[in-house]
């Protein structure tokens, strides 16, 4: 059993990476937050049945142990800026468009659950996965993605 967690870890840590990046503040806090989730995933692996994808159980403990450790923050220790790293997009020569950066800096503007929400979108996970990760129904999904994307037409076309 413990050969098969540490195989999963280490071929799924880039998903965990994510959302590492995505709620970690410093390098410091990314760190811990990886380590949390790694302990709270190795508490859960017994249970996990293999009624869902992997991906999809592993984002679930990820994002659930990310937003837990956000609530139990104070507010003025509260991760407060998300780098461009968040999402890992590719360096492309010249460095990133214009309207890359513009989406980056819209994605951060988002409250940290719809940023969870776009995380997930963006890595095409199906309507299904997302609401199984997140705890709502497949219909709250669309509504927020299509809420999200409002949100962020009107906040590009501000910047």
């Amino acid at each position: 059993m413990k050969e098969q967690f540490l195989l999963l870890i280490e071929t799924q840590q880039g998903l965990l990476h994510k959302v590492c990046n995505l709620y970690g503040n410093s390098q410091q806090d990314r760190e811990d937050l990886f380590q949390d989730i790694v302990l709270q995933l190795w508490r859960s692996y017994p249970t996990f049945r293999g009624g869902a994808k992997v991906t999809t159980w592993l984002y679930q403990v990820a994002l659930n142990t990310a937003l837990t450790r956000l609530r139990k923050e104070t507010r003025t220790e509260r991760f407060v800026e998300l780098g461009p790293e968040a999402f890992q997009v590719p360096a492309v020569e010249g460095g990133p468009s214009e309207e890359m950066a513009a989406m980056h800096r819209a994605i951060r503007r988002l409250s940290q659950v719809d940023q969870a929400l776009t995380l997930l979108y963006l890595e095409d996970c199906s309507y299904r996965e997302m609401a199984e990760v997140l705890g709502i129904s497949e219909t709250n999904v669309g509504y927020k993605l299509h809420r999200i994307k409002s949100q962020l037409r009107t906040l590009i076309s501000l910047a």
